[in-house]
Formats: structure tokens, sequence, C-alpha cells
């Protein structure tokens, strides 16, 4: 341990004499409340703390103290259905020590102490285990089966084990170690004691065995997603918008619906009543695979931007390491950062205090690298261990320009990183045309890699139809600048019905009711009949057209309403409905040719 006083004091952050021992991302106790710190620099004896908590009535002279462990998190049962601050304190925990108002320098334990869990030992004594195997289960949640992993570089056979009701702390398995385990001074033959948690440093990732290319998407039902810009399992995305174009009912989406065994929620820095409304929501949202509430395989991490700017630094490595923790297990975690943008802003805050030379706008030259470390974390593993199992870890980021001009630093330093970018546009919301998702500035660079899934388990067809209605949404933007100038009537029938049939891709694919029953998830078979019906449309329309049918007589078919309900009706009567539709269309515009070629003769 070192100890030292502070010399010198600019907001959260600390400057501390005599902390020559101390080494970098140490936690430090500062002032006889003892608030909690991290060690960001040091100069010879000075080190200079960013402190998590309100810094009024410090003081040079005043005592801090370092732990001489870095910032970790604890990790075990107890986590889901959890809400936490920035740094891993619970919400409701503190709210039942001091009331709603949070003082400073209260001390929480991130895991309930008292709880007891019921532990199922998979191993036996004499079993040979090392670091990333699983040890035994407890059923935390009726949603999650928590697994006890042993710890990273732990290495032996099993002396004890027993099944039985623990806390968190309590031993419940034993191994005679054969290999030194450096971290707690121990030597081949020692035992190291095993509980039901460990503690992870939150700026260093998990480890893992290998790293696999993304080949499966994320389906999250939402048909603008899945079909034009999808995610892959394991991937990292971008959701940039101004405020008020449905960023957070997006993340809410996905998190609901997306094919994720566990959720992370980081609230990063967002307006108080915007974090109120989600921690009073999710509680009540509810799991459509399951039936049960959303929050038994959720965990909520909330820091306002009324709490002290430091935490919200802290606040996305925390989640990250929880998610990583669930990932190891071999679960498919779905991870939601909203937003990144008050996350640089706490960087730009603190790189101004420590007086180093800004960057771009202010924020700090390092900005993309801290951001690229954060994303880097994603992706779908190999954990360690003997078997080794498949976990996926997703990462979608909200960003919050200003203006919702995304050439700012953060969105650039982004989209750099990220392989998928749904473009939020402020015209769409206040069109009330929802997701806002703009089909023409959105990209996803996972398609090619995902082809091949969307091929074998949606259809042969698939990708070249998502790449068709692409390219008629672009000449829809091309035909509709003629328009303004000259008006629709100049236009060929043949370009009137592209018109026609990008009008139903925007109304009826690519907008989506969040509120809906039904029309809120999509499955991918009924994506893929609904784009085949808005695209026979417009095949079998240009084929009636040439043959003689009237254009506005195939423009106003009845079965284009049928079409647009088509999104409504429930997965059952999917296939029964896309076949009638299919006739009913065909033999309509046949009628429509016949009747024409009566008059004519």
């Amino acid at each position: 341990m070192s100890q030292g006083k502070v010399f010198k004091i600019s907001g959260p952050l600390v400057v501390a004499s005599g902390m020559e021992d101390a080494n970098m991302y140490d936690v430090v106790h500062v002032g006889k409340q003892g608030l909690i710190g991290e060690i960001i620099e040091m100069r010879g004896d000075r080190a200079s703390v960013q402190v998590y908590e309100e810094t009024a009535g410090i003081g040079p002279g005043v005592p801090v103290e370092s732990t001489g462990a870095p910032l970790s998190v604890e990790l075990g049962p107890g986590l889901i259905e959890t809400m936490y601050d920035g740094i891993q304190r619970p919400l409701e925990e503190m709210v039942k020590a001091v009331g709603p108002n949070i003082t400073r320098g209260i001390k929480v334990p991130a895991l309930n102490r008292e709880k007891v869990w019921e532990f199922e030992p998979c191993v036996k004594v004499g079993d040979y285990v090392e670091g990333g195997d699983i040890i035994g289960s407890v059923p935390e949640t009726v949603l999650v089966d928590h697994k006890i992993m042993v710890p990273n570089g732990v290495k032996g056979t099993v002396e004890w084990i027993e099944k039985g009701e623990y806390h968190v702390d309590q031993t419940v398995c034993k191994v005679k170690l054969s290999a030194p385990y450096p971290l707690e001074h121990l030597e081949a033959g020692d035992i190291k004691e095993l509980s039901l948690m460990q503690k992870w440093p939150v700026r260093r990732g998990r480890p893992y065995r290998e790293k696999l290319t993304p080949e499966m998407p994320l389906i999250t039902g939402q048909r603008v997603i899945d079909t034009m810009f999808p995610i892959a399992k394991g991937g990292v995305a971008a959701v940039p918008g101004p405020f008020g174009s449905g960023k957070t009912v997006v993340q809410h989406q996905l998190a609901k619906w997306a094919d994720a065994d566990i959720v992370v929620y980081i609230g990063c820095g967002e307006r108080g009543n915007e974090m109120t409304d989600v921690l009073m929501e999710f509680p009540e949202l509810t799991d459509p695979r399951s039936g049960e509430p959303l929050m038994k395989r959720t965990v909520l991490i909330a820091n306002t931007s009324d709490m002290p700017v430091a935490a919200r630094e802290a606040s996305v490595y925390t989640g990250i390491t929880i998610a990583e923790y669930f990932r190891d297990m071999g679960y498919s975690v779905a991870l939601m950062a909203d937003s990144t943008s008050r996350w640089a802003e706490a960087l730009r805050e603190m790189s101004g205090r420590l007086e180093e030379m800004p960057g771009e706008e202010g924020y700090p030259a390092y900005l993309a690298s801290r951001l690229a470390q954060f994303y880097e974390r994603a992706g779908r593993t190999i954990s360690l261990g003997q078997e080794g199992r498949m976990g996926a870890l997703s990462v979608i980021g909200a960003v919050s320009p200003p203006g919702g001009d995304i050439s700012e630093p953060v969105s650039q330093a982004t989209l750099r990183i990220v392989k998928v970018f749904w473009c939020l546009d402020s015209a769409l919301a206040y069109a009330r045309h929802f997701p806002a998702i703009n089909w023409l500035q959105s990209y996803s660079l996972y398609v090619d890699k995902l082809e091949r899934w969307y091929e074998d388990n949606v259809s042969k067809d698939f990708p070249k139809m998502r790449a068709r209605t692409l390219a008629l949404l672009q000449e829809e933007a091309e035909l509709n600048e003629i328009v303004q100038l000259v008006g629709v009537d100049s236009l060929s029938f043949e370009d009137r019905m592209k018109l026609e049939v990008c009008k139903s891709i925007r109304e009826d694919y690519l907008h989506q009711n969040a509120f809906h029953d039904i029309d809120t998830y999509t499955s991918m078979n009924k994506q893929y009949k609904l784009l085949k019906l808005i695209l026979a449309y417009y095949d079998m329309g240009l084929d009636g057209i040439k043959r003689g049918a009237p254009f506005t007589k195939i423009m106003n078919l009845p079965e284009r309403e049928d079409i647009g309900r088509f999104k409504y009706i429930e997965e059952k009567g999917i296939d029964a409905a896309f076949d009638d539709l299919m006739q009913q269309m065909r033999n309509e515009i046949n009628e429509l040719v016949a009747k024409e070629a009566e008059q004519d003769d």
C-alpha cells in the first residue's frame, strides 16, 4: 500500500504527492470518507487520481491511500436483475442504506453477501481443472443457469467439492495446485479455495482461447436491420442519431428481441429522466421467448449526466467486463451502450484537467484508440478451459452527435471501428417512420460473410432480393430528384412502377410498429415472404404493363392493401396467406391484360 496527501485538486481530478510506491490504475481512497478513485497518471511521486464521487470539501493535505489493486468488478451469482452505478455499486442496496440521495463514501458490496445460492457441482474429487473450466452451476433466475468457472491461472486437482447452499464468498471447492498461482503467492502443492464469485480488473479484457470469424447474424426481428443491414453475432454496430430520432427505442427493441441469452444495458451519461424511463420500463418488459420478465436475463448499469463525470468513463468498462464473463460461460450476450458520446465527453473533461494536448474539438488524441479498445472486446470466441465453450458478445453503441452532425470526431472515430452503421434520420422520425434508419446512408460490412447463412437458413435467393431492394431504393432517390423538377407525369410507366414498389418497400416493409403485438417482431421466414410479395408485385406489374394492362389499374390493385396487411398476420398463417396472395395477384393481372385485349379487339 502507498499513502500520500492531496497536493492539488481540480474538480474530479486529485493530484496526490508521496505516492511513489503506487501503480497506474490502482484504486485509491481519498479523505476520511474514503472516496473511491483511480490513478490515471504517474509523474515521479505524484499520482493523478480521477475520483468517482463528488470531491467538494477535499483540500490539500487530505490523506490518500492506495489499495494496491486495480478497479475490479465482482463476478458471480446475483448480477442478473441488478441495477448498478458506474463502479458496480447496487443502486437498490444504496437506497436501503442511505435513502434516495446517494451519500459520498458509501461502500456496498456488488454481490449480496447474505443471499444463499443452491450450488450443483459438475466435477468430482480427483478431477483435473484449469482456468475457464466449469465446476458447477447455480440457478440464478428461471432463464439463466449461472456457471461457476475456475479463475484464470488456476490449475490443479479437485481436493474437495460439495453440493449445498452457499453465500457468494463461501468456499465451494478446493483445488490442489499443479503450478504456481502468482496472484496470491501460492506455489504448486498449495490449496486454492474457490468460491461462487471471482474478481476481474475492468480495463483488461477477459482472455479466451480463440476468436472466431462472424458467420451467423444476430437476429433482431427488425426488418430494416435483419434484411438490409444485419449485425453478426459477436459483431459491433453504431447507432448515431440526433435527439428524438429513436435511439433508445431501437436499443429497447434490440434488448427485447435480439437472439441473445443475456442483455447488458449501460446508460452512460444520459439524462436522468431518460435513464429513469429505462429503469422503470425494463422490469415491466416481458421476454417474448419465455414469457418471464426481461429483467430475468438483464444487467443494468446506470450513470446519469448529473453523476460524477469520472464514473461515466468507468461505467462502459464495468459493463463490458460483466458481459465478457457471461460470454465465457458460453452464452450469447448483447451489450447496449447508450451513449458513447457521453463517455467521450468524460474523457475530454479528464484530459483537459490533466493538461494534455487537445486533439480535434478538444477531445484527447487517444480518443480513437480508447474507442477501439472498447469495441475490440466484442467477438465470437472459444473460452479457456479443457473443453472450451463458444460464446458471443455483440456490442451496439449509440452515438449522440451534437445537432445530429456525424462529421464530429466521436462519430467518425466510431465509424472507422464498427462494421455496421444504422444512421438514424430526424426527417424520417418527424415523418413518423420508425425505426428511423436511413436506408441510403446506413451500411453493414458483415453482409458478404452472412450470405451463406441466409442461403442455408432462409432462402437461396434472399441475398439477391436484398441487393435488388437496396438498388431500387437508390434508384427511387434519383427519380425523386427528376420528379421535383418536371413532375411525375413525365416519367415512363416503368419508372413510375419503381416509385410505387419503393413506396411499398418503405411503408410496408421498412416501417415497423414497435408497439404492435404482432408487427413488433418479424421472423426471418415472414421477412422473406413479405419482401418476395412486394418484389413479385413489381415484376408481375411490369409484365402486365408490357402486355397491355393499364398502369393506373395495376397501381390500384386490391392486393396491394393485402400486402401492406401481411405484416400483421400471425406466424402460423404466413405460408397460406403468402400462397393465396401470389395467386390472387397473378390472376388479377392476367384478367386486366385479358380485358384490355378484348377492348382492343
